[in-house]
């Protein structure tokens, strides 16, 4: 790889004639790297992330194949693969490692041999730098015999610094849309990325509301350890979450043991019934997994029961705060007579019930549960329970 050509490439990693598309980019990257006559079969790059479950994403090039990406958890750093791996070395020390098929040094890394079963005559793994510290890695492999020359390296070498830089913007965006999701959810992200960043920023939609609540939390806090308290509360969202997000909710906040969340209803689709059978469906499902829900104290074994008001309604949904402080969340009457809903699934032994709203549009076999009045509300509201859902005794 000549000069000229390193440097075409370099220039067009730095002038940003690339997609944001990460596999869009590295099959770029790597066709004009073979363009210009290095010799690479395989190249892999591989970013470690900011996030609560996953330790990296790779993604793999090949000659003649789509780019394979793949995430893995943390539980890797904990595998015997890992510890021989090559990028362990990179990632832990900042190390380059060099492995070719001549050389009996480099059976200490299994990979190695796996490569050369496929044909591959050399190898090489690059840290990437990124400018927080943090260290990421490259593999670089080809099938020319005799495997890369010394300037192959330096070429290498010298792609590293306006790949990281590249790879780092990438990175950061994704990892601020991860974080958004994470802490509050895709469709507020989303909208956060997108500007709407200004106490002011509102917009009312029509959604499914769904608010729960773990029942005798007071109780449960006063009597066991606060670690214990935030393990039990982990999984009990969990009972929650996976059931709202497969049914295409959304988890906007947390509030010690309650959850608020939104279906969203397009108002032009007319999907309203579609969307409140799903919530209910997800009520189901949670309520059985909090059912099953055990976890071991001591000798005892915990069990657990919540409630959940499913209402209907307009909410305003955008940043709410104080000075430079704000919360993308929803407030409204809608969710006002959710929360309160909620409070009246104690009092009857319930653990779901519904807004007159909310059942009128999802047509299921309800029971009515009676009139109520509600504080803050100038009407009683009439609430509906499940029909194949027994009253538990009310504490």
């Amino acid at each position: 790889m000549n000069s000229s050509e390193l440097q075409r490439v370099r220039n067009w990693l730095i002038d940003g004639v690339w997609s944001v598309e990460p596999a869009v980019m590295i099959t770029d990257f790597c066709e004009r790297l073979v363009a210009a006559g290095l010799p690479v079969w395989r190249f892999g790059i591989f970013i470690r992330t900011l996030h609560p479950e996953v330790f990296g994403r790779n993604f793999i090039w090949r000659q003649g194949e789509e780019v394979e990406i793949g995430t893995v958890d943390f539980d890797v750093l904990d595998t015997p693969e890992f510890a021989r791996s090559p990028l362990r070395v990179v990632f832990e020390q900042a190390l380059e490692v060099r492995g070719r098929a001549n050389d009996p040094d480099d059976k200490r890394f299994p990979f190695l041999d796996d490569m050369r079963a496929e044909g591959a005559t050399d190898y090489i793994a690059v840290p990437v730098p990124f400018l927080d510290g943090s260290i990421h890695a490259t593999s670089w492999v080809t099938r020319r015999p005799g495997g890369f020359s010394d300037d192959d390296i330096a070429s290498i070498r010298a792609l590293i610094a306006p790949l990281a830089r590249v790879s780092e913007i990438i990175t950061l965006r994704r990892t601020a849309e991860m974080l958004l999701d994470t802490y509050v959810g895709n469709r507020a992200g989303a909208r956060i990325l997108g500007g709407q960043i200004r106490r002011g920023h509102n917009d009312t939609m029509q959604a499914a509301i769904w608010l729960s609540d773990l029942r005798g939390f007071t109780a449960l806090s006063d009597r066991l350890p606060p670690e214990t308290v935030v393990q039990i509360l982990n999984h009990y969202f969990d009972c929650q979450v996976t059931a709202i997000l497969a049914h295409g909710g959304e988890v906007l906040k947390f509030m010690g043991d309650g959850l608020l969340a939104v279906f969203p209803i397009d108002e032009y689709v007319g999907d309203a019934a579609h969307v409140c059978s799903r919530v209910l469906e997800a009520a189901r499902e949670s309520r059985a997994s909090v059912e099953a829900l055990a976890f071991p104290v001591g000798e005892a074994i915990e069990r657990f029961r919540f409630g959940v008001a499913l209402h209907v309604g307009n909410i305003l949904y955008g940043n709410i705060g104080g000075g430079n402080r704000l919360d993308f969340t929803c407030i409204g009457p809608a969710v006002n007579l959710a929360a309160r809903l909620e409070k009246i699934t104690g009092r009857l032994g319930r653990t779901v019930v519904a807004s007159e709203g909310f059942a009128n549009i999802c047509r299921h076999d309800w029971r009515e549960l009676g009139e109520f009045p509600i504080a803050g509300f100038s009407k009683a509201q009439r609430v509906y329970g499940l029909a194949d859902e027994t009253p538990a005794l009310v504490d």
